[in-house]
C-alpha cells in the first residue's frame, strides 16, 4: 500500500484486518518481518512550511532526510540532533525520510548538547490503529501545547500510529568546527576525560572513544563549534584542562572534522563486517564495564561513554552479558533467528510493560501496526 495522502493513508488502515508493516525509505528495518501487508509513507512527502525567522520546518513524514538538509542549509540552519544514516551499517539502500527519523527518535553525537530527535519536536499529526488522524502540539513554538504525546510518537516505532507529518525547531549551522584527539587512552580514562570534556564551560558538542582507531590507536575525540574565535579560545582551554591525559591534536579542517564525526554516527567501522550489532544505553561510568562484559566484542563509544555499540559473534545474547549492569540493550543488527529468539527491544519491567500495552490498546486496538517489533 502506497497511500498519496493523508486520507488515503487512514482509509488503508481502516480497511485492513491484517498486519501492517510500516515503512518510510526503508533503510531501518528493525523488527521480525512477518506476513502481512507493507505501507509505505514516502509519497505522502513535501516540506510544506518553514520559517527561517522563527526557526521552524514542518514536513511530511515521507520527505527525504536530505531534501530538508539542503533546504535548511539553504538558510544557515540544520537538525541540531544530527541523525544517523542507518544504510552502511544496516546493508540498506533508499532514501532515509524524516518520519522514519521521528519515529525511531534518531540522535547523533550532538545529542549530549542539544537533545535527542524528540527534544526539537514541535508537533505530529499521525493515523492511528483504528484509521483516525490525530495530531498534537503545533507547527510554530508560540502555539505548541501537549508536549506529552509529540514526545510520545518519537521512539514508538509506528506502533502507536503511522506520522503523516512533523514539526520540528532548527537552530543555526555552526561557522567553524573542531576536535581534540587524545591517543592512547584505555577505556576507563578516556570515559574520564570525556566527562571532564562534558563538565567544563568549553561546550562540547561531540565525545566518542574508539579502542581501536584508524592507526590501530585507541583514539579519544571531543569536538567543539561555534564561531571561529570562540571555538580556538575554547580549544585552547580543553587542551590545558585536559593535559594530564596527554596533549592530545587539533583538527580545525571542516572537511576532515566533519568526515570523523559522520563516521562516528553512522558507525561506519561495523558497517559490511560480520556480526550482530547492538546499541547499548547505559551511564557513562558503565560504558567501560558494558565492554569488559562482552569479552570479544568491538566496541565504539558515543555520548561521553553513555552510548556504546557493539559489534559481537554471531548469535550473541549481550543481554544475558551484561545482566547487573544498568541500562537496555537493543538489537539493531541480526539475522532473522536471533532477532526472533532474542527480540528487538530490551524487555521492560512489569510497570513499563503495563503502562506500553495500555497505550497500544489505546492507539492500535486491533494490534495491526508493526507488531514485528512486540517480540
Amino acid at each position: 500500500m502506497t497511500p498519496k495522502s493523508e486520507q488515503e493513508l487512514a482509509e488503508a488502515i481502516a480497511g485492513t484486518d491484517a498486519p501492517v508493516t510500516v515503512r518510510g525509505g526503508g533503510t531501518r528495518p528493525i523488527g521480525r518481518a512477518l506476513p502481512g501487508q507493507t505501507l509505505s509513507v514516502a509519497e505522502i512527502s513535501g516540506i510544506t512550511l518553514h520559517e527561517p525567522g522563527a526557526l521552524t520546518l514542518v514536513a511530511q513524514a515521507g520527505t527525504p532526510v536530505a531534501e530538508i538538509e539542503a533546504a535548511l542549509a539553504a538558510e544557515g540552519q540544520r537538525l541540531a540532533f544530527e541523525p544517523m544514516d542507518h544504510r552502511g551499517l544496516l546493508g540498506t539502500t533508499g532514501t532515509p525520510t524524516i518520519g522514519g527519523v521521528v519515529a525511531a527518535n534518531v540522535s547523533g553525537p550532538r545529542r549530549i548538547q542539544v537533545g535527542a530527535c524528540r527534544d526539537s519536536l514541535l508537533g505530529v499529526r499521525f493515523v492511528d490503529g483504528a484509521g483516525r488522524v490525530l495530531r498534537n502540539g503545533g507547527r510554530v513554538m508560540k502555539n505548541v501545547t501537549g508536549y506529552d504525546l509529540v514526545k510520545l510518537m518519537a521512539g514508538s516505532y509506528g506502533t502507536l500510529g503511522v506520522l503523516t507529518e512533523v514539526s520540528f525547531k532548527v537552530l543555526p549551522a555552526s561557522e567553524a568546527f573542531g576536535t581534540l584527539r587524545l591517543y592512547g587512552l584505555d577505556d576507563r580514562h578516556a570515559v574520564a576525560a570525556m566527562s571532564a570534556a562534558l563538565g567544563s564551560p568549553c561546550e562540547v558538542s561531540g565525545a566518542a572513544h574508539l579502542p581501536r582507531g584508524a592507526d590501530g590507536r585507541p583514539v579519544t575525540m571531543l569536538r567543539l563549534e561555534g564561531f571561529a574565535e570562540s571555538v580556538a579560545y575554547r580549544m585552547g582551554g580543553l587542551q590545558a584542562l585536559l593535559g594530564s591525559f596527554g596533549d592530545g591534536e587539533i583538527d580545525r579542517d571542516a572537511e576532515s572534522v566533519a568526515a570523523a564525526w559522520r563516521a562516528i554516527r553512522d558507525v561506519e567501522a561495523f558497517a559490511e563486517r560480520p556480526g550482530d550489532v547492538w546499541r547499548v544505553s547505559v551511564k557513562p561510568s558503565d560504558g567501560p564495564a558494558v565492554a569488559e562484559a562482552l569479552d570479544g566484542a568491538e566496541v565504539i563509544y558515543d555520548w561521553g561513554g553513555g552510548l556504546v555499540w557493539a559489534l559481537t559473534p554471531e548469535g550473541t545474547d549481550a543481554r544475558a552479558a551484561l545482566a547487573g549492569i544498568g541500562g537496555h540493550a537493543t538489537l539493531v543488527r541480526a539475522s532473522e533467528d536471533t532477532r526472533a529468539r532474542l527480540t528487538v527491544f530490551h524487555p521492560e519491567s512489569a510497570p513499563v510493560a503495563a503502562l506500553a500495552a495500555g497505550l497500544r490498546a489505546k492507539f492500535d486496538p486491533r494490534g495491526v501496526l508493526n507488531p514485528g517489533l512486540m517480540g
